[in-house]
């Protein structure tokens, strides 16, 4: 089982040498290598919890209801944060310090909520989900997007943003791609992340699943297109108007919204908890509600590239029923 929406079956892995590189630097640094939706460092190792963390979901404890993690949070003083280093959701950055705009937003709520840190706990973006359920970190707080197939496996806050795709292209855009339905036509040569929710929008829209080359993350992506090794990489517009403002050969496509169902589709992204624990998730949605009414959360998501075009009043329920 994976966290993701719609895992590719048969995914090829970019694997190029400044992408080593990277991963060299962060190990270095005492950092384990990550990506918001992958790495490849550590997934072997995941694997086994990945089936662990679909199957054998821990249990609150006993006459506690709805879990007992929000006054343990409060008597330790920290909360662990799944993070999966993409910027700007949730990254270390270059001084070694946790941000992006999922763990600034935490550090404001857990401060209120009585918890005074957070601890980034990094790994891929496809063992976020199986390491919540096994315990090894407390919250996600990676800007995952909530669909239905992850409302399986955790319970979700309310987003607090909401995020249309856009693309990595060539600069002037030479096959004029704007949505997947171009790139089924045009038979473009198409790339994306691992467990990236747009695998999925590109094979409803028809593209062939195994025909996907999935890289690591939206830096590997913009190399491939620069490159030529593909036409185009998709994901959040936020990611690819960030990842191409240092690019001469690339560009950003406008952001759309993928179809589901035949149907427009605007994403969300929030924070996933364990599903025992609804006391921390009510609570955490009680103060994050009181931030969207004051204005404060636009203000704590701007630094990192956020418009108010991007805020949302969605909620997980909806986001859930897909």
């Amino acid at each position: 089982m994976v966290s993701g929406s719609r895992a590719p079956m048969a995914p090829r892995r970019e694997n190029d040498a400044s992408g080593r590189a990277r991963e060299r630097a962060k190990e270095r640094a005492g950092i384990r290598g990550t990506s918001r939706r992958s790495l490849l460092a550590g997934v072997a190792a995941f694997g086994a919890l990945g089936a662990a963390g679909c199957s054998r979901v821990p249990t609150a404890a006993a006459g506690v209801e709805g879990g007992e993690l929000l006054d343990r949070l409060r008597a330790q003083g920290v909360a662990k944060l799944g993070i999966a280093g993409e910027i700007p959701f949730g990254y270390i950055d270059t001084d070694g310090q946790l941000t992006g705009e999922a763990p600034e937003l935490a550090r404001v709520i857990f401060k209120r909520l009585g918890v005074d840190r957070v601890q980034p706990v990094p790994t891929e973006f496809g063992s976020l989900i199986p390491g919540l359920n096994s315990q090894q970190f407390d919250v996600v707080s990676a800007g995952m997007y909530i669909n239905p197939e992850r409302c399986e496996q955790v319970i979700f806050s309310d987003p607090d943003y909401q995020m249309k795709d856009s693309f990595i292209v060539r600069k002037g855009n030479p096959k004029g791609l704007r949505d997947y339905k171009d790139i089924v036509e045009k038979k473009a040569k198409f790339a994306t992340g691992t467990g990236y929710a747009e695998i999925g929008y590109a094979v409803e829209a028809g593209y062939k699943e195994s025909d996907i080359l999935i890289v690591p993350d939206q830096v590997a992506g913009l190399n491939a297109v620069e490159a030529g090794r593909v036409d185009v990489f998709a994901g959040t517009a936020l990611t690819v108007r960030e990842v191409v403002k240092k690019s001469r050969k690339t560009e950003a496509t406008e952001p759309f919204a993928p179809l589901v169902k035949g149907k427009p589709h605007v994403d969300g992204g929030g924070f996933a908890f364990r599903p025992t624990e609804t006391k921390l998730r009510d609570a955490f949605n009680a103060e994050l509600r009181k931030l969207k009414e004051s204005g404060e959360l636009f203000r704590i998501l701007k630094p990192f590239g956020f418009t108010k075009e991007e805020m949302t009043d969605m909620t997980a329920k909806e986001l859930c029923r897909g």
